[in-house]
């Protein structure tokens, strides 16, 4: 089972790369539209409804791995979307990536994977109640909010990258609330309808992608997309360990690594952050 959640993440991280190198070109195109204004706009482009075609096929995939593997294996495998969309951004925007580039994204696509390989995360449960949701509701919505009121007062990639991290921790409870709602699959079309998850569920993914096409459109692939590559699996971890108890099975010197490889992955993801605010041209707004 693991071994076939682990390729349907694959398969939804490649998908979600060329979704999102489609979807940032489209949003750019309508560099004067806000919030509702936006969102019109880009459904009357072809190229964005192909990105969000390929969107929807990278959650049924990611919805289906979810359903086999626990969180803590899924979501670390999602951040390979990193590997693909950063150059195809680059190219379809006439930009070169630099050597430094590379080497960071292969780093922290490199210590996720060893994450996930040491600490041996072992599946918790699907569904809790209401409430013990409640403190990680609150200590994510007072980042979210932070994040949008900086927002609000900054231009390109600075706006970019807040946007994408409200993005990030949207997609990241979307994705621990979507353990929960496929396992109501089975009981029928009326339990699923009815249950706070899928509604739950329903707005962390249309607010997450509200977020993310601003933040495409605000400035280029490389500032947006790795906070939320990268966002959505540290929420959705932190989630599936604080929430639906997934453990890790790393002793002694194993969490010692696991250490080392948090600091990495932080560590890269700045880097690649700044290494696009000096590479990336903003985007008017």
């Amino acid at each position: 089972m693991d071994g076939l959640a682990a390729a349907l993440a694959l398969l939804a991280a490649v998908l979600f790369a060329v979704a999102s190198a489609v979807q940032q070109r489209s949003a750019a195109d309508v560099p004067d539209a806000r919030g509702g204004r936006l969102v019109l706009a880009l459904a009357r482009s072809p190229r964005w409804w192909a990105g969000t075609l390929c969107d929807t096929a990278g959650f049924a995939a990611q919805a289906a791995a979810l359903g086999l593997g626990s969180l803590l294996l899924v979501q670390p495998l999602l951040v390979t979307t990193l590997l693909v969309a950063l150059p195809l951004g680059a190219r379809w925007g006439g930009r070169r990536l630099r050597r430094a580039d590379w080497v960071w994204a292969a780093l922290l696509v490199l210590a996720l994977a060893v994450f996930a390989v040491v600490g041996e995360p072992t599946a918790g449960v699907d569904r809790v109640g209401w409430r013990p949701w409640l403190p990680a509701w609150v200590g994510l919505g007072v980042l979210v909010g932070g994040c949008l009121a900086a927002a609000a007062v900054r231009r390109g990639t600075a706006r970019a990258v807040l946007l994408a991290v409200a993005a990030g921790v949207a997609y990241g409870v979307g994705a621990a609330l979507t353990k929960g709602v496929v396992s109501l699959i089975d009981d029928g079309l009326p339990v699923l309808l009815t249950s706070w998850e899928t509604w739950l569920l329903a707005a962390a993914m249309g607010g997450g992608t509200l977020l993310q096409q601003s933040a495409y459109q605000s400035g280029a692939l490389e500032a947006s997309l790795p906070a939320v590559t990268v966002g959505e699996p540290v929420v959705a971890v932190a989630l599936g360990v604080g929430v639906l108890g997934e453990r890790l099975r790393a002793d002694g010197v194993e969490w010692a690594l696991v250490g080392v490889l948090v600091v990495v992955m932080a560590v890269a993801t700045v880097a690649l952050a700044r290494t696009a605010a000096r590479g990336a041209a903003p985007v008017p707004g």
